[in-house]
């Protein structure tokens, strides 16, 4: 069954950082969107994560390791590793978790 972003909800993450997510049997998708200076602060869970920057620039910091991200640049965060995110311009990231994120349905 093919969805479209456009028709989904939209999730307020933190201030500055939404997010619209699809669910497999064993992974969730978002679409997120991320304003200029918005922070997401310090956190961990379970899912592997990555991080695909479609646009914009983020600084991502992952086990006390920062990194620039940019547009095109993907990034594998690892189940319970502590991470956050600054956006350096208003960015457009897709994230993908696994496994489900029950807690974005």
């Amino acid at each position: 069954m093919a969805l479209s972003f456009s028709k989904i909800p939209t999730k307020e993450l933190v201030k500055g950082v939404t997010g619209k997510y699809a669910h497999g049997s064993t992974f969730t998708v978002g679409y997120v969107s991320i304003e200029k200076g918005a922070i997401m602060p310090s956190h961990s869970h379970i899912h592997e994560q990555t991080t695909h920057v479609l646009s914009g620039q983020l600084e991502m910091t992952v086990n006390a390791k920062a990194e620039i991200l940019e547009t095109g640049d993907i990034i594998v965060i690892p189940s319970n590793a502590l991470h956050s995110a600054r956006a350096l311009t208003n960015c457009e990231v897709i994230d993908t978790f696994c496994p489900v994120r029950e807690d974005y349905k």
